[in-house]
């Protein structure tokens, strides 16, 4: 199937997912507006973006510091984990079937139990330092390390899984080939291993940065009350008792939208160029 075919095949479905998000999201932006009011006759307003101002900011670096090191950490494990799957045997079986069971794992029953694992009084405190007094605050502290934690540790499956299943086929016999001509273990890993790995895991993380920029339940259950990343923010004024809140609301899921798309964009228009680059044949010296 060619470039063109391909493009084909996926149109109905790029189409009625454009609509369906395209729908959502203007919904979103008229609310913010105060065009689609809970009550009373729609009129423009800024009422909503001046309210949620103030948190807006915050919310951005916020989401920004959980995101980003999240996203890193799980590419880094994830390609570990991908290694292991590519060197067969009974460990590629275990490390297979341990990422399976992870992304079996919600992230809500993920984030609980990472609570009750980090948290004050939880079992590494326990294990870890019985006789301290004082346990550092991973969960709810001034960092959100326990929330970064366990993004990280869910994704990592996930960024396992895809690389392998990139580099699966003829990854033997590339090995094979490097090592005929002469390769190093060394330079196997780092001029054919990581290369062609590459676009794999610039997609996966793709992915994972834009999950963990727009996940609320984890950052809400392990994260600190203020300042708010932008889902919980947007979530948490989505749900007041005041009505005259759902635009503020609304303003945050679109900065958030913004963020995510601001990000994704320039990526996405990258990631061809690299595989481009990555698929240059490269100069040989005697």
């Amino acid at each position: 199937m060619n470039a063109q075919s391909g493009r084909a095949a996926t149109a109905p479905g790029m189409v009625a997912i454009t609509l369906v998000a395209g729908t959502g999201m203007a919904a979103v932006v008229a609310t913010s507006l105060g065009l689609m009011p809970l009550y009373g006759e729609p009129q423009p307003s800024l009422e909503g973006w001046r309210t949620a101002a103030p948190d807006l900011l915050l919310g951005v670096r916020e989401s920004l510091l959980i995101a980003l090191p999240a996203t890193l950490l799980a590419a880094v494990v994830g390609l570990l984990l991908a290694g292991l799957l590519l060197g067969g045997g009974p460990t590629a079986s275990w490390v297979r079937l341990g990422c399976l069971a992870v992304l079996a794992v919600p992230h809500l029953v993920g984030a609980t139990s990472m609570g009750q694992l980090l948290g004050d009084g939880g079992l590494a405190a326990r294990v870890a330092a019985p006789g301290l007094n004082s346990w550092p605050p991973l969960v709810a502290g001034p960092w959100p390390i326990a929330t970064v934690l366990e993004l990280a540790w869910k994704e990592s499956a996930f960024v396992a899984l895809v690389v392998f299943a990139s580099l699966a086929p003829g990854h033997r016999q590339r090995m094979e080939v490097a090592a005929g001509l002469g390769a190093s273990p060394l330079q196997r890993l780092t001029r054919v291993g990581l290369p062609a790995a590459l676009p794999a895991i610039g997609a996966s993380s793709l992915v994972t940065l834009v999950y963990a920029i727009g996940s609320y339940e984890v950052a809400w259950l392990l994260g600190r009350t203020a300042p708010e990343p932008l889902p919980v923010l947007a979530f948490r004024l989505f749900g007041s008792i005041e009505l005259t809140d759902r635009p503020a609301a609304a303003a945050a899921a679109v900065t958030g939208a913004v963020l995510a798309i601001g990000i994704a964009g320039p990526i996405l228009a990258a990631l061809p160029h690299l595989r481009s680059v990555l698929s240059l044949p490269t100069r040989t010296t005697r």
